[in-house]
């Protein structure tokens, strides 16, 4: 399996609980925070949540 690379690029500010829960159990806090996670079906769903607010590279190492 490989990585994602995923980045915030949008605020958190006004925006769902869940949405920020979601940002925040990626580990991102403020714009321009990245994280590598692993790829797999629950990082696809968290990404699916917050899609409008991150850019995301796919197999990143």
């Amino acid at each position: 399996m490989g990585k994602v690379k995923i980045t915030l690029t949008k605020s958190l500010i006004g925006r769902l609980d869940k949405q920020k829960k979601t940002a925040a159990s990626l580990g991102l806090k403020k714009i321009g925070d990245t994280t590598l996670q692993p790829e797999g079906p629950v990082t696809d769903g968290k990404i699916f949540i917050i899609k409008h607010l991150v850019s995301v590279e796919r197999d990143a190492q």
